[in-house]
């Protein structure tokens, strides 16, 4: 079933007429607002970041479930990682500090990364099996830590295995591959054990994103495809009613359009 909703999400990102999205039909609603960052998990759940830092989570039918505003000790979140619904991960960069959130977005467990001479990392994400994912900018090394930050994985060096240094501002564990995504270079993928497995020269993709190991993105105008099997790349337009987007999001039942005035659900 996950493949296939997979497949349809796809197929409609890909192949989907500006005249269809057009309809007023599919909209499903709209969330108003001025936010900074937004991420939805799989269960249609959406958490809104807005400007003063405030973490705010509502359910698919728009309701507020609940408020994260630690911002005193913490600082500006980063990054926002809502893979796994029961366990959040927040990441504030300039402090190096992870903060792990429950399904109401209570703090349950914080990670100082300096605390374990961590004291370059960029990216994080998390590992399938509920670990963190890091990327040691330093060591130039891929890293699996425990909720204690006690070390699980480490690759070699990654500037041995390729003819690029990474930077990358995104980390994603999806279908059995971890993918480091550096907008100036590309995608450098591993298995879960931290082995090398490729690089792929996919430069400026907005949003990057993993479904069924196809790799989504989007550009100016248009939604990008990568299709790992066998190396095609797709590009189409984005439907015009999706324009000016901040960030778009696609999910099985919805697809989510960040704008200057809030978030506009369409019917997917």
């Amino acid at each position: 079933m996950k493949k296939l909703l997979a497949h349809i999400i796809l197929s409609w990102v890909l192949a989907s007429a500006s005249a269809q999205v057009e309809n007023p039909e599919l909209k499903a609603r709209f969330v108003p607002g001025n936010f900074a960052d937004f991420e939805v998990d799989n269960l249609g759940n959406i958490y809104l970041l807005n400007a003063g830092n405030q973490l705010k989570k509502l359910s698919a039918a728009g309701d507020s479930l609940a408020i994260f505003n630690d911002v005193r000790h913490y600082g500006k979140i980063s990054y926002i990682d809502v893979t796994n619904p029961l366990k959040i991960l927040l990441y504030y960069q300039e402090f190096g500090t992870i903060v792990m959130l429950d399904r109401l977005l209570n703090n349950v467990n914080t990670i100082d990364l300096r605390k374990f001479n961590l004291f370059q990392v960029r990216s994080i994400g998390l590992s399938y099996d509920n670990n963190v994912w890091l990327y040691d900018e330093l060591e130039g090394k891929l890293k699996k830590i425990g909720d204690d930050g006690s070390l699980i994985i480490e690759t070699t060096d990654i500037r041995q295995l390729t003819d690029s240094v990474p930077d990358p501002e995104l980390l994603i564990d999806q279908g059995g591959l971890v993918y480091l995504y550096d907008s100036l270079q590309g995608v450098f993928i591993f298995d879960h054990y931290g082995g090398f497995k490729k690089f792929v020269p996919l430069k400026n993709w907005l949003h990057f994103s993993v479904i069924d190991n196809d790799i989504l993105g989007w550009e100016d105008r248009y939604f990008l495809k990568y299709v790992m099997k066998t190396g095609e790349q797709q590009r189409r337009e984005i439907p015009a009613c999706y324009l000016p987007a901040l960030k778009i999001v696609v999910r099985p039942e919805s697809i989510y359009v960040l704008k200057t005035d809030g978030i506009h659900v369409y019917k997917n």
